[in-house]
């Protein structure tokens, strides 16, 4: 049953008392006094450069306002060196281009968080017995899994369980049957966040707070949007047909197709924001069939049309993606201070053994096909994008 036609706005969160449950400790620290509030945020984003665990992320935004704040306004030139969550979805799980498209039965939903660098440590949450039950999920951005139906919209937190229920969208939007994707541009408590999502035909606006969504036409031939990234202060989105584009949203809503010179076709490819490159990562067959390997390409604007060149080596640096493209991708600076590996590719990967959350390969490796598939069955989950 869809959710109730009155629509919330942001500020008005539904909370569950127990949607989830810690195994070890908790993941949510217990807010403190609030102390040293009126740091710089330079200061504080030097801090945050130097976190080893999630743990210490959570505990550095749960201190006060506006140490949380801070988070919001971490440069994209900074890369964090700890790695994402391993988020597990309690269930079967649809391959994202696979002919099933039956929406996902909240009513049934929960899921598992668990964090590489403490693997005796793992946090289990469900959806809100309350919430409506059949959505189509479009995305996980900024700690908020994303979902639609028809005309209704549900953020939910992965951390907590609680809901956000954005007003309603206009009719006939064509979010779901895997045509849909969604993004945060900035965590909820931000002044300037807003909630994008995509169809094959339109983009939907809402700011975060309003009472309604705009909606912009896209010229794209009704391809599909595969992923979007946030890069140097734009917004870039790939199609189907591994078009780039770039999208403003002020002064006034505008997209525009970023030449590139192309000299190969990959299997699958990923875009990931490393600092200030923009990565891709290409997955190319073997010739003799025997499997695959991954690359690692920059786009370099210097020139034009932009080129995809080669990365030879990732340096001290891992990055992390999951099949899904809706879901965010990640990198990761020093991956051995927290057990990880460098110059690696993380693939997310659904399993019961908390140490198979992950399968790794570096640059060129060759990887057998019957290792491939399985690997990438996962979600990754941050609060910071």
């Amino acid at each position: 049953s869809p959710p109730e036609d009155a629509a919330l706005s942001s500020r008005e969160v539904t909370t569950v008392e127990s949607p989830c449950h810690a195994s070890a400790s908790t993941f949510l620290p217990m807010p403190g006094p609030h102390v040293c509030a009126d740091l710089l945020d330079s200061l504080l984003h030097e801090i945050i450069a130097l976190f080893n665990s999630f743990q210490d992320f959570l505990a550095f935004i749960g201190t006060c306002h506006s140490w949380r704040t801070a988070v919001s306004t971490f440069p994209s030139v900074y890369t964090f060196s700890f790695p994402p969550l391993h988020f597990k979805p309690d269930g079967p799980y649809i391959h994202p281009h696979s002919g099933d498209i039956k929406p996902i039965l909240l009513s049934n939903c929960k899921w598992q968080l668990s964090d590489p660098t403490k693997k005796n440590l793992s946090l289990v949450c469900s959806v809100p017995e309350n919430s409506p039950n059949a959505m189509h999920y479009l995305g996980c951005s900024y700690g908020y899994l994303i979902f639609s139906y028809e005309e209704h919209c549900l953020l939910v937190d992965v951390y907590t369980g609680t809901k956000v229920k954005p007003p309603k969208l206009p009719p006939n939007n064509n979010l779901g049957y895997f045509c849909g994707i969604g993004i945060l541009t900035a965590p909820l408590i931000s002044a300037n966040s807003r909630l994008l999502l995509f169809s094959r035909v339109s983009m939907f606006e809402w700011q975060v707070g309003a009472n309604s969504w705009s909606e912009h036409a896209l010229d794209l031939g009704r391809e599909r949007i595969y992923q979007i990234v946030f890069f140097k202060g734009d917004i870039f989105a790939i199609d189907a047909l591994m078009r780039l584009h770039t999208i403003h949203l002020t002064p006034r809503f505008s997209m525009r197709e970023v030449p590139i010179q192309w000299e190969f076709l990959p299997i699958n490819s990923w875009l990931v924001v490393c600092g200030d490159m923009l990565l891709m990562i290409a997955q190319r067959s073997n010739s003799g069939g025997l499997g695959s390997s991954f690359k690692v390409f920059r786009l370099d604007f210097t020139v034009e049309p932009a080129k995809w060149v080669k990365v030879e080596k990732l340096e001290n640096i891992a990055l992390f993606v999951s099949l899904d493209r809706r879901d965010p991708t990640f990198s990761c600076m020093s991956p051995e201070r927290w057990g990880g590996k460098s110059k690696c590719i993380y693939f997310a990967r659904l399993s019961e053994d908390p140490d198979e959350t992950w399968t790794s390969a570096e640059l060129g490796q060759l990887v057998p096909e019957n290792a491939i598939h399985p690997m990438f069955y996962a979600v990754m989950v941050s609060d910071f994008g």
